[in-house]
């Protein structure tokens, strides 16, 4: 059974989150409010897994109180529901301790997805903001790798990264690069092989625990 609160201003994104989460059996809603002082002193009163957070719009106070919440219960897996599209908040909630990440114009199944994902102790970011953070750290002209990496990825592979996060299919890649598509897919599986990464989820999350991205 996963244990859910629900944290927001508008009572009518409250009661409609409740009533789909009630369809599913290994789902309990045990908070729903739209007050902090009431939600920190019923998360005394019950266990609760995954908190969802759903702010329109991230600013300093509101990263500040996902802040304070995760040093009050840092087991706590915060996922939020946020229309903020801009790639410098969005990167700020991460670093301020949300393992989550969906759009206010998901499904209700992502939603319920990306519960038992954090539940499962799995960070979830829907596409769009996956493709955003991935967009944003091919961009920059850091290397890849750090002190503990054997080899730094070389010019060509940062190269084929960005074509890669612009869009580019291996083909265009290809005919950009005057390579075969082979080496195209050799050197990304050579890039995902050097930094120990199985997905672009992973490459994202890596440079953002590197600091490769700056905020």
């Amino acid at each position: 059974m996963v244990f859910v609160g629900l944290f927001s201003q508008h009572k009518l994104i409250l009661e409609s989150v409740t009533a789909y989460l009630s369809n599913y059996s290994d789902i309990k809603v045990v908070i729903a409010t739209s007050d902090k002082t009431t939600l920190f002193e019923k998360m005394k009163q019950h266990i609760v897994h995954v908190l969802v957070v759903n702010m329109f719009e991230l600013s300093t106070a509101e990263l500040n109180f996902i802040i304070d919440t995760m040093l009050k219960y840092p087991k706590l897996k915060i996922l939020l529901l946020s229309n903020a599209n801009r790639d410098d908040v969005i990167l700020r909630s991460i670093k301020a301790g949300a393992k989550g990440y969906i759009t206010i114009d998901a499904t209700g199944g992502e939603l319920a997805q990306a519960i038992f994902s954090l539940r499962a102790g799995h960070d979830y970011y829907s596409d769009s903001i996956t493709q955003l953070l991935l967009n944003r750290y091919i961009s920059t002209n850091i290397p890849v790798g750090d002190d503990n990496d054997e080899e730094a990825l070389s010019a060509r592979q940062i190269e084929i990264l960005k074509l890669w996060g612009d869009g580019f299919s291996n083909q265009e890649i290809a005919d950009k690069l005057f390579i075969s598509v082979r080496t195209v897919e050799t050197h990304k599986n050579h890039i995902m092989q050097k930094l120990n990464l199985k997905s672009t989820v992973d490459l994202v999350k890596y440079a953002i625990k590197s600091n490769i991205i700056k905020l």
